[in-house]
Parts: structure tokens; C-alpha cells; sequence
């Protein structure tokens, strides 16, 4: 990796359990030149990383991967922080207090002092291209792509939070841009590395529950959005105040690819995501974490068609506070056609009710001919039960078919050090983000899409195209 002092590491437990673990799970570490690694270095050396956004949600994930590759199995080195990006200054050099749990964090730039510390990726990837060999883009939605597909045309291996894009057209070139270039790639869902969805996958997939043609996703916890006069409510337009820019803030790199407003606090730090230009509402936020799993378990990739139902505000710029979105999947080999429904906003499944399932607040369920899988997603770690609970009493456990992961960032550390792929690279992610954000498409237009995945095209409505891509800010284009 690229030159640098490796981070100070502490003494890991079981350091030999962890290592036969790593052989036992295939790693091998090989010459960097083979992987097309900068200069030759071994992967064993330390992997010097550039992040992006790291204050609020990204100075968590920043100390999760640093923690994590204080973890590392034995003989795989660590990973050094070298060069820091954020426009807002003051947040990536706070001390934040997380209330559940009771955690302290510090942002990126108080955290690692020592690294070179940047307002705008563009002069950070530029400036430090031979010092980092991958970056970590912790940004909002609108600026994942920019960021990660710089970062992926220099070379450099990518960690990039959930959704994968803003737009569609953006999920798919991040994937051929990561499959290009040859890079180790992730999207930020940690749940995918879990036991337990590992233990949903091979349950599902062992036909326990029979044939599944029908599965849904649920999520509650909608936040307000700050209106004209400061209670929490759902505008449809642009605050009318100007209040002033925060010291530290940067706003017009924070605004990046997006049209000119001026600044307000209903858009920065919080918010940002219930406004189209910005973000993809609760669906882009939590889609990704919960329809990953059907798409897992299910051999999901692209739907034939999808039909959303919400408030009736086509067109407008703030996502909806309540969303149903159905879409229908083709049979895939042996599996049967399945359709998968996703409710949030206080919306259920009618057949939760029907069959007395558990209203747990965030969930996934499968509906299968012999029976039904039900998987809470919000408890640590999540957990899951079969019903009727009087067929499987006595269930017996299928084999663990799948292999376990050493965590989702460390996962990602590992592929960049030794070129085993990851889980959750941009191949996967790239197909779950776009049926994802087809949702919101659909909700957009008003109508049932047909979806042509080649094309990336809505067939029957022309006027869903700007809502599968975008017009860049001039100056920011990709």
C-alpha cells in the first residue's frame, strides 16, 4: 500500500483463532502488482485511506473501520487514515454524543489530527492520489457518486454508504466503473454481514418455508421536516428564510452537483435526505439495508415492473411521509415469479394482521406455500421466527452454507488487501440501489413503470427519464 506510518495497534485477542479463521475462509495474500495495487506494495502493508464526510453519521463510520482494522486477521496489516474531507469544519471537529447507545465519538478531523485534512474531495483526490490507495464516502446521496467515481477512475478501492447513488443511471456507473477499473468495493450496510441474515438466507433458501412468491419490508420511525415557521411539518417548497451560513461550513462544495438554494438548516446537517435534490426520503434511506435481504435470500436483480402509492405530491420536492412500493421480480432458474412490497410511514402487509405476526417497527417478511419467515431488523443482534409457530415447533436448522464474514468494513479491508471480493460490492449493490430508487420513480410519475434494465428506461413513460438521472450543477459533471 502507499507509503505512510501505520496507526498504533492494540494487542487482538485470539490473534491465532482469527488467523486459521482467515485461512479457513480462503484469504490469500498476494503481490499488489498482480492486483494492480500503486507501487508495487505488498497488501500486507498498511491501507492508507482518504474519507469523505466525516462528521455526524461519517465520524462513526470512520471510527468503525478503524476499530475494526485494529481486528485485522494476523498478517494482513491495518489501515491508516491519511487524508480527511468534509465541508463543515465544526462538525468533523466535534465531539459527538450518541444517545442510543450512550456512545462518544469524535469527528474525522479531531479523531486523526495528523491527517491531511480537506474542504473539497475534488482537491483531496487530487492533491493526495499517491498517498491513499482507497477512500471512504460518507457524504449525502447526492455526492456518493461524484466522489466514488473519481476516486474508482484513479485506482483507489471504495466504501460507500447506503444508497449506493442518488439516481439510477448513477448505480449503474458506479458498477461498471468499480468491475473497470478492477477496484474493492462495499456499500454501507452493516446488516448484511450479520449471523442472522446469513441464518435467514440459508433457511429461505433450504425451502423450509416452501415456494416464496410474495415478500415484503417495513419501516416506521419517519422524521418531520422543519417548515416556514419552525415546527416539524412536510413543505413542498424551499424555506423562505435566509438565515446565515454556520461558520465552518463550506455550503456551495456541500451543495456539489446539486441547483443553487441558499442555505438552511431544514436541508444541513439532518434533514438533507427528505428533499429530492439531496436525498432519496425513507425508502433511499432504509430500502437498501431492509429489500437487501429478499434480494439476497430471493436471487433478486432487476424487476419487471413497479407501481408506488403515497401521498399524492407527484413532481413536488420533498419525499412523501408515508410510501407503498410493489414491485414485480421474473422467475429466476427454478424460483417462481415473486413480487416484493415495501411500506413505510405506520404502513403494514394486511397479512400480518391475518396471520397474528408480530408488529415489530422495522421488518421483512417471506411468504412462502409452506409457511412464513419473519425477521425483526432494528433489535441487536436482529432475530427471526417461523410461523405457524405450531408447524415448526422442533424446527431443525439447515447447514450454514454461506461463509461468515469478519465484519462489513473489515470485509472490505481485507478485498483491497488480498482481492477477495466482498459481499456487498458494487455488482450487488449496484442492481439492489436501482430497484430501490425505482420506488421513488415511480411515486414521482404517478404510474406503473414497465422496466427495461438494459435500457435503463421506464418504456411506457417517457417523463420518468429525469428521475433517472440528473442534470449536473455546471462544473460538477461527471
Amino acid at each position: 500500500m502507499s507509503k505512510g506510518k501505520t496507526n498504533r495497534q492494540s494487542t487482538v485477542t485470539r490473534r491465532q483463532f482469527v488467523g486459521a479463521a482467515a485461512a479457513a475462509a480462503g484469504l490469500t495474500v498476494v503481490p499488489a502488482h498482480v492486483l494492480g495495487g500503486p507501487g508495487g506494495s505488498a497488501p500486507s502493508d498498511t491501507l492508507n485511506i482518504g474519507a469523505i464526510g466525516v462528521g455526524g453519521h461519517g465520524a462513526f463510520l470512520v471510527d468503525e473501520i478503524y476499530n475494526q482494522a485494529r481486528r485485522m486477521p494476523k498478517g494482513l496489516g491495518g489501515v491508516r487514515f491519511a487524508a480527511l474531507c468534509d465541508v463543515d469544519r465544526k462538525r468533523a471537529s466535534a465531539t459527538i454524543i450518541r444517545k442510543l447507545p450512550a456512545v462518544t465519538n469524535y469527528g474525522g478531523f479531531k479523531k486523526f489530527p495528523k491527517a491531511k485534512q480537506y474542504a473539497d474531495f475534488r482537491r483531496m483526490l487530487d492533491k493526495e492520489q499517491k498517498n491513499i490507495d482507497a477512500v471512504v464516502v460518507a457524504a449525502p446521496d447526492h455526492l456518493h457518486i461524484p466522489v466514488s467515481v473519481m476516486a474508482m477512475r484513479m485506482g483507489k478501492h471504495c466504501y460507500c454508504e447506503k444508497p449506493l447513488a442518488h439516481n439510477i443511471c448513477e448505480a449503474r456507473l458506479a458498477a461498471e466503473t468499480a468491475r473497470k477499473n478492477k477496484v474493492a468495493t462495499q456499500m454501507g450496510i452493516g446488516n448484511h454481514s450479520s449471523e442472522t441474515f446469513r441464518r435467514v438466507v440459508e433457511v429461505v433458501r433450504s425451502g423450509a418455508i416452501g415456494d416464496v412468491r410474495e415478500a415484503h419490508a417495513w419501516c416506521d420511525n419517519d422524521k418531520g421536516m422543519p417548515a416556514d415557521d419552525g415546527k416539524l411539518a412536510w413543505g413542498d417548497r424551499p424555506p423562505r428564510q435566509k438565515p446565515a451560513t454556520p461558520e465552518g461550513l463550506n455550503w456551495d462544495l456541500w451543495l456539489g452537483p446539486a441547483p443553487v438554494r441558499p442555505y438552511h438548516p431544514a436541508y444541513h446537517p439532518i434533514v438533507w435526505r427528505n428533499w429530492w435534490d439531496f436525498g432519496n426520503g425513507r425508502l433511499g434511506d432504509m430500502g437498501c439495508h431492509l429489500l437487501d435481504l429478499v434480494f439476497w435470500a430471493l436471487e433478486l436483480k432487476h424487476p419487471l415492473t413497479v407501481e408506488s402509492t403515497g401521498p399524492r405530491r407527484v413532481g413536488l420536492q420533498v419525499a412523501p411521509k408515508w410510501l407503498i412500493s410493489k414491485w414485480t421480480f421474473p422467475r429466476r432458474g427454478k424460483l417462481p415469479p415473486v413480487a416484493l412490497t415495501w411500506h413505510h410511514g405506520g404502513k403494514r402487509p394486511k397479512l400480518m394482521k391475518q396471520a397474528n405476526l408480530p408488529n415489530w417497527p422495522i421488518g421483512v417478511l417471506f411468504v412462502g406455500s409452506e409457511g412464513m419467515l419473519i425477521t425483526e431488523i432494528e433489535v441487536i443482534p436482529p432475530r427471526f421466527e417461523l410461523y405457524p409457530k405450531k408447524k415448526f415447533a422442533g424446527f431443525k436448522m439447515p447447514p450454514k452454507t454461506i461463509p461468515r464474514s469478519f465484519g462489513h468494513a473489515r470485509e472490505w479491508i481485507i478485498a483491497c488487501k488480498t482481492g477477495k471480493p466482498t459481499t456487498c460490492g458494487f455488482d450487488y449493490a449496484g442492481p439492489l440501489t436501482e430497484t430501490v430508487l425505482l420506488g421513488n420513480v415511480a411515486y414521482r410519475v404517478g404510474e406503473k413503470l414497465q422496466w427495461d434494465p438494459m435500457k435503463l428506461k421506464a418504456v411506457n413513460c417517457p417523463k420518468a427519464d429525469r428521475f433517472i438521472r440528473r442534470k449536473y450543477r455546471k462544473g460538477w459533471e461527471l
